[in-house]
């Protein structure tokens, strides 16, 4: 089987790469997930094959993005408003972010933004292969017990997975403030064969990518941001 006909679905897996986290939401957060959920919001099907059509969500045919943990949201938007011509679907599991990033689409008036509750890995095995034009993966949890490193997102079996989404010239945009992960995802990227580097190692900082609270974080505690760009063969 080559690269390109390879589309892998995500790995059976009880080890989750995220702490599901709720928290306390503000009255505005809540009454943006009430109001708003049904006309921007996407459950991730927990079933296998239920597949996700990005037709079926957004009004119009344009290329996809990704956002991998979306937080809080500032950045999706951010970047969403400054992008118009492509959609964005945003996933995230902690659900003041959730509410807080409904809140702000709705007060940009975005139309090209849908958010996505749930696991990231699987909402990625229910796209079709080859829908999307980016993925961004800002700031994961870096685990950085050993002992945790297998809960990391950026590992071989989910990077294929990711690759496989990704149309052909797609991007796979990365950011970490762990030195130790960025390596580890730069090995992990170097070897995927479907992955090229255009930049032959970090890449520099991108001025579309904005300024996130955890790269502000890193800044003061003096921790160098790495990012790390691939395109699809």
């Amino acid at each position: 089987m080559t690269i390109t006909d390879s589309h892998p679905t995500a790995p059976a897996r009880s080890i989750r790469t995220f702490h599901p986290r709720r928290g306390r939401m503000s009255p505005r957060q809540t009454s943006a997930l009430q109001q708003l959920w049904p006309r921007y919001g996407l459950t991730v099907p927990e079933v296998p094959g239920t597949p996700v059509e990005p037709a079926v969500l957004f009004p119009r045919r344009a290329p996809l993005v990704l956002e991998i943990g979306s937080g809080m949201g500032d950045a999706t938007v951010a970047m969403a408003s400054a992008d118009p011509d492509r959609d964005y679907l945003a996933v995230e599991v902690h659900t003041p972010g959730i509410a807080n990033l409904l809140d702000l689409v709705e007060r940009h008036s975005l139309s090209n933004v849908r958010i996505a509750e749930g696991d990231a890995l699987d909402l990625v095995s229910a796209l079709p292969a080859g829908s999307l034009d980016a993925v961004h993966v800002f700031f994961p949890d870096p685990w950085p017990k050993v002992r945790h490193h297998k809960r990391r997102l950026i590992q071989p079996a989910h990077v294929a997975l990711l690759r496989s989404r990704l149309a052909t010239g797609g991007t796979l945009h990365c950011a970490t403030d762990w030195a130790e992960y960025a390596e580890a995802m730069r090995r992990t990227l170097d070897a995927d064969p479907g992955l090229v580097n255009p930049h032959d190692g970090f890449a520099p900082r991108p001025e579309h990518r904005p300024v996130t609270k955890f790269e502000r974080r890193a800044r003061t505690a003096g921790r160098p941001v790495a990012d790390l760009i691939y395109h699809r063969r």
